[in-house]
């Protein structure tokens, strides 16, 4: 396909990539105004299992909802053309490993990635062809999983193909029985080639390539960690990417401590980390769950959450949210998370920025109603600045956990034991 060639309302701009069966364009919107990523499959690829297949992919993914599975725009035939949008990311995770990055970013990124494919397999959904390519960058380190083709549903046994990406494929898939160990496997190869900057290879010998710079870096439980993704005998693995993200959920604070540890030896500086510290982690221990305190603070490194405006620590500006988020979609001027089937940026009062779903979605973090009666009662999570459904400012004053602290400038909750600043007005608490 050329530059500039129309496909119904997409105007070809770029060839991103091109593979056996089919190939992925830059493409323009020209309805909705937006830039998206086309995977075109091949004339010649048309056969009758390969559109199989296909209709799988798109099957799979539709029924999937988490903020590191890449859903799909639309699926159609467009002059029998067999044509599947999806959002338009930066870069693959292939990509982005051509150049360095810092211990935090990588933790990031393999907690994102245990966290796709764990969701996948709660779903009964083995994708069988797990790689760097397969996974797709956002803005602000956000990564999300794609190309569910393959991919397999689980009942007892599954009996397949050996279908997959030689480097990645677990022994027992290319034997054709891939199970959920199978994706464990190819996950922790893609772990090891991001933390030790090697792609392990057959037989997968101990100690692998790459292990003495592991050693010196990380803890040591993370190599049993990684070591136990990669066993050759798929029964003394991971049961499945669920049980392997708990284990790493379990290691992750171990992981973060001894890189901090490491980083003052190296700049000479060994002491016991100061008052704050032990003030922020008391704050995560009490408060970190009901706020969903998941981020830090790029100015201070404090902990915050996705909702604040400000940093409560050293009272910077957060007007826009540059790190993962929980939801499916990113608002295009703040950068927060949003569901897909709301009409308005519920924390910057931007839209309409999605066009609305016939579909709604539950979710538990709702939490009261919106006060206009025209809004067919619809609901609101902690914190919202403005109904995400009617765009109307939420007169509510938020409290945190009903504490009767609350900032004089905005009456919302606020904790004054912990924070210096307002986080949802930046206002200091020295003059509250």
């Amino acid at each position: 396909m050329k530059t500039r060639q129309k496909l119904d309302k997409y105007r070809i701009e770029k060839l991103l990539g091109q593979g056996g069966f089919a190939s992925v364009y830059r493409a323009y919107d020209t309805i909705e105004g937006i830039r998206v990523a086309l995977k075109v499959p091949h004339a010649q690829s048309m056969s009758g299992e390969f559109l199989a297949d296909v209709r799988n992919e798109v099957r799979l993914t539709a029924r999937m909802d988490h903020p590191n599975i890449l859903p799909i725009k639309t699926a159609s035939v467009i002059g029998k053309r067999l044509v599947i949008a999806y959002a338009l990311g930066e870069q693959t995770l292939a990509d982005r490993l051509t150049r360095r990055m810092s211990d935090r970013t990588a933790i990031s990124l393999a907690e994102q990635i245990i966290d796709a494919l764990a969701y996948a397999h709660h779903k009964r959904i083995i994708h069988c062809d797990v790689k760097p390519e397969n996974f797709i960058l956002f803005p602000g380190n956000w990564l999300r999983l794609v190309d569910f083709g393959i991919s397999k549903f689980a009942v007892k046994t599954v009996q397949a193909s050996g279908s997959g990406t030689v480097g990645y494929m677990a022994p027992e898939q290319a034997m054709g029985k891939p199970s959920f160990r199978s994706d464990v496997f190819s996950a922790g190869v893609v772990l090891y080639r991001m933390f030790s900057g090697r792609l392990p290879e057959w037989p997968f010998e101990w100690p692998l390539p790459g292990a003495d710079r592991l050693k010196k870096k990380y803890h040591p439980d993370f190599l049993k960690f990684l070591r136990r993704a990669l066993d050759l005998k798929p029964a003394k693995r991971f049961r499945d990417a669920e049980q392997m993200c708990d284990a790493f959920q379990r290691l992750k604070p171990r992981i973060l401590r001894e890189q901090a540890r490491r980083n003052r030896r190296r700049n000479g500086r060994n002491e016991r980390p100061d008052w704050k510290i032990f003030r922020q982690q008391q704050f995560k221990r009490q408060y970190g769950k009901l706020l969903e305190v998941r981020h830090t603070c790029k100015n201070c490194d404090g902990p915050v959450s996705e909702s604040m405006q400000h940093c409560p620590w050293c009272g910077k500006s957060r007007r826009t949210h540059d790190d993962t988020t929980s939801f499916p979609l990113h608002c295009p001027s703040c950068r927060r998370g949003m569901k897909l089937d709301w009409s308005y940026c519920p924390w910057c009062y931007s839209g309409p920025v999605v066009p609305d779903e016939s579909r709604s979605y539950s979710d538990r973090r709702y939490v009261t109603r919106c006060s206009n009666s025209k809004c067919k009662d619809k609901r609101l999570m902690p914190f919202m600045r403005y109904c995400p459904w009617c765009h109307r400012k939420v007169k509510r004053k938020w409290k945190i956990n009903e504490g009767k602290a609350k900032c004089s400038r905005c009456d919302w909750g606020t904790l004054p034991e912990y924070w210096d600043y307002c986080p949802w007005c930046g206002k200091a608490h020295g003059r509250l």
